[in-house]
């Protein structure tokens, strides 16, 4: 059965894939919204990112691997530092974390958002000065306050009534004030995957707004006079580029100010407003700049504040997949291509859910391109799939390749700097990937390739 007989039979569904995918002018074509801005083709086809030819990357350090651009990283990072100059910028560290990461961070001036003990572990390894580092989690144990504590974290974003317990019994015992935040819980459907969308009333984070534990909470810490309370914290999801949401959560957040401000004559100083913002993975993403980012959301708080007559507070904001996504491409070597009798081809590469699972978890949608070479063949809607035991075990849904793809080739997915790595398993006993910068013509190993040494050292039975 041929192509065009399996659509008519199956509804046009799978292999001609989404109504916005079609067939590129120049299959070798590049997307440059996709891509860290030193990625090209060279004069023979080939990508090279920062004057590097991915082919020797391959050769170097194997495929697949996780290539990043650090020039692009401390770009990005610059613009949302420039973008929101009195505003603190936290680089959200579980989108990647890494000790060269928190260094590059660090050294353009951002500060870090970390959520676990590992991480935080990471961050004062590498130097993060402690004051610059904020500390989230909606189940923080007391070996990790404890940690919070004795190393001088700037603040501790509060997630429950136990926290606050936990947290002040802690701070008593020693004697410290730490500065804290609380989360709050807004209400907001925000645009994105369900789990991924983190201000709805119905999931695990914070305290409700509408039931009242957010003022019950702020009202607690207030009057045990331990804890510095600092001001308010809202993050309404992630992958987001409408800015709406913010503007809903900003007003109920400031109206919480307010009603603190009337009952215990103490008005916050800080308000986080999250982070989440969307970057581009296929042409149908269109996100927005760190400019007008900034623009939006000043004018959605100057304009509450005044409704609400409360001073402007001292704002920050927590992009991650905004810096780190998009600087990243994972590269792949082609292992089979397998046409299934007209309905679909899939390329299968020697990586996969293990190395990105965001596909088969959030259903995600990636790009890809041929990367070792240039093809004067027509396009193919193809399937770039892993190695893994797995139907779901999906790379790229639908992208248009070279009909002459063949095994040995290199494949690139673009944006794939945020939550692939920091997401990666062991699954099928495949060891991780390495992470690789790049940059000025040179190439660092960062992270490096676990092996089967490493996945056996841990089994001791």
């Amino acid at each position: 059965m041929r192509a065009h007989e399996a659509g008519a039979l199956h509804g046009d569904i799978g292999h001609r894939g989404p109504a916005w995918l079609r067939p590129p002018a120049d299959v070798n074509a590049l997307v440059p919204q996709l891509w860290p801005r030193q990625v090209e083709r060279g004069a023979d086809g080939a990508l090279t990112v920062a004057g590097l030819d991915v082919r020797e990357l391959a050769a170097g350090y194997g495929t697949p691997a996780y290539v990043l651009d650090e020039d692009d990283l401390r770009s990005r990072a610059r613009d949302f530092r420039d973008a929101f100059p009195d505003v603190d910028v936290y680089y959200a560290g579980k989108a990647f974390l890494c000790r060269a990461v928190v260094r590059m961070i660090a050294e353009e001036g951002l500060y870090l958002d970390v959520c676990s003990g590992g991480e935080l572990a990471t961050a004062l390894s590498a130097g993060m000065p402690p004051e610059r580092i904020g500390f989230h989690g909606n189940n923080k144990s007391v070996a990790e306050l404890t940690r919070a504590l004795d190393a001088g974290v700037g603040r501790i974003i509060l997630d429950s009534f136990t926290e606050i317990d936990r947290l002040t019994a802690l701070a008593r015992e020693r004697g410290v004030r730490p500065g804290v935040l609380i989360r709050v819980t807004v209400g907001v459907e925000a645009h994105t995957h369900e789990f991924i969308a983190t201000a709805h009333e119905d999931q695990k984070f914070g305290f409700s707004l509408a039931g009242g534990a957010a003022a019950a909470a702020a009202f607690t810490v207030i009057d045990e006079g331990v804890l510095d309370l600092r001001g308010l914290h809202s993050h309404i999801g992630s992958q987001i580029f409408d800015t709406s949401g913010f503007e809903v959560s900003a007003r109920r957040v400031l109206a919480l100010q307010a009603q603190i401000r009337d009952a215990r004559g103490v008005e916050l100083p800080e308000l986080d407003l999250g982070g989440g913002f969307g970057i581009a993975y296929t042409t149908q993403d269109d996100p927005s700049t760190p400019a007008e980012l900034a623009k939006r959301l000043r004018k959605i708080v100057d304009s509450e504040c005044a409704a609400e007559n409360l001073a402007v507070p001292h704002l920050s904001i927590e992009p991650g997949r905004a810096i780190v996504g998009p600087a990243v491409f994972t590269l792949y070597e082609v292992g089979t291509v397998k046409d299934v009798d007209g309905l679909r081809t899939y390329v299968s590469v020697d990586g996969g859910m293990s190395d990105n699972i965001r596909t088969a978890l959030y259903d995600a949608s990636y790009s890809a391109t041929l990367a070792g070479r240039a093809s004067t063949a027509e396009p193919l809607l193809a399937r770039v799939v892993g190695k893994h035991c797995e139907s779901g075990d999906i790379v790229v849904k639908d992208e248009f390749l070279p009909a002459d793809v063949r095994p040995g080739d290199l494949v690139a997915v673009p944006g794939t700097g945020a939550y692939c790595r920091s997401m990666a398993s062991n699954y099928n006993h495949v060891p991780r990937p390495p992470v690789v910068a790049v940059r000025d013509g040179r190439a660092r190993l960062i992270v490096r390739r676990e092996t089967e040494e490493d996945l056996l050292a841990l089994d001791v039975g």
